[in-house]
């Protein structure tokens, strides 16, 4: 049984990136953090692992994406309702992320997204209800 998940990501600012995510209302766990990488934590079972593109390089062979360029990865998270969705939206812009879609209602599911300050995407949506067959 997966009792946590910690999603890694590189950022090329990590101080930058902890804010960012701070503005979100994410917590940051200093107990997993250094000065080459930052845990934040999302909820009990998921936090997201800030590492600079040095220390991300440590994991892996490959070299890290140009997010300008290409995705890298695209993150989906459930929020309890479809005012967190927009609340969240909203609190990246502020903090300089970006988005390239409108909110979108598909009567059962009502998703947004937004580019956090690296290009990595993130999806919100709020199911009210279960998709018709």
């Amino acid at each position: 049984m997966i009792n946590q998940v910690f999603l890694t990501l590189p950022v090329a600012d990590l101080q930058r990136s902890v804010a960012f995510f701070k503005a979100l209302g994410f917590a940051h766990n200093p107990q997993f953090s250094d000065d080459t990488a930052a845990c934040m934590v999302i909820n009990d079972t998921l936090s997201v692992m800030l590492g600079t593109h040095a220390k991300f390089r440590e994991f892996t062979p490959k070299a890290v994406c140009d997010t300008s360029q290409a995705v890298e990865v695209l993150i989906s998270l459930s929020c309890d309702s479809r005012e967190r969705v927009d609340e969240l939206v909203s609190k990246a812009l502020a903090a300089g992320g970006t988005t390239y879609d409108k909110p979108e209602d598909f009567g059962f599911m009502y998703t947004h997204s937004f580019l956090d300050l690296d290009g990595h995407g993130w999806g919100l949506l709020h199911m009210s209800a279960q998709p018709a067959p």
